[in-house]
């Protein structure tokens, strides 16, 4: 228990430029800066901060570190506000579980109950170029593959038909985390090594699920739709725990050997 007698440890305050970088941040927002737009000249932000032009050049160089400002030097050069790949953010936030990668179970109980929200929101919403895009991702996986090297190729289209799904979702909170929660299974070493296994069963039944999917979207029907992605969310987990349990036995096995 904490010792009321004992004042809690203060936090330290923040270095100079990174409180600069965080009113920057507000400035960006509350003026409405578009990627693009040009940042007040460095004599105006020391003016503004009180601050010297090392300190301001620290600030401008950590948001440059975050990918939200962008220098360029010449004439009509500054600092501009720069655009976010979300790409990129995915990249960085997967870079967290690097050393502690999550069990594949873990992000099945994510999916389960994210993915199937995300599609109810796009029934009766997607138009016709919406409907085109998905079935092209389709036809990447519609048939028998030629051989193995295809049939991994068609295992990641089936990702990125729920990357589209994501893409397309109004809400882009839910759409950024769902896409990338698919991230992290198509980097995992674990399912990079169950991707490689041949499996035609399962890439007949996620097009089975997908192709009811689009049917019940272009008609509008939120809570089919909400039914059809759990199903296959509950079949994908299934199927890629079996595997995630069949490699850890393998290795025990070989490690057993040695």
């Amino acid at each position: 228990m904490n010792d009321p007698t004992v004042p809690p440890a203060k936090t330290p305050p923040a270095r100079r430029p990174a409180r600069i970088s965080e009113q920057l941040k507000d400035l960006i927002v509350e003026q409405g800066l578009q990627p693009g737009d040009r940042l007040p000249r460095e004599q105006e932000l020391m003016d503004q901060f009180k601050a010297s032009k090392n300190t301001v050049r620290e600030a401008l160089g950590a948001l440059q570190a975050q990918g939200l400002v962008r220098s360029r030097t010449g004439p009509g050069g500054g600092n501009f506000v720069s655009a976010q790949d979300e790409d990129r953010a995915m990249e960085l936030l997967g870079n967290y579980f690097f050393f502690q990668q999550p069990r594949i179970g873990d992000i099945y109980a994510l999916r389960k109950m994210l993915e199937p929200e995300l599609v109810a929101t796009l029934a009766g919403q997607l138009t016709e170029a919406d409907f085109q895009r998905l079935n092209a991702t389709i036809r990447l996986y519609d048939h028998k593959p030629q051989n193995k090297v295809e049939e991994y190729r068609q295992r990641l289209a089936e990702l990125d038909f729920h990357a589209v799904l994501a893409e397309l979702c109004p809400n882009r909170v839910l759409g950024f985390v769902c896409g990338f929660l698919q991230n992290l299974l198509r980097n995992l070493s674990i399912c990079k090594r169950i991707y490689d296994k041949p499996n035609p069963e399962l890439r007949e039944s996620g097009f089975h699920y997908q192709v009811k999917l689009l049917s019940v979207l272009n008609d509008g029907d939120g809570e089919a739709a909400r039914k059809i992605m759990f199903d296959h969310m509950c079949a994908a987990q299934e199927y890629m725990e079996a595997c995630e349990a069949e490699l850890a036995t393998d290795f025990l096995r070989i490690s057993s050997r040695g």
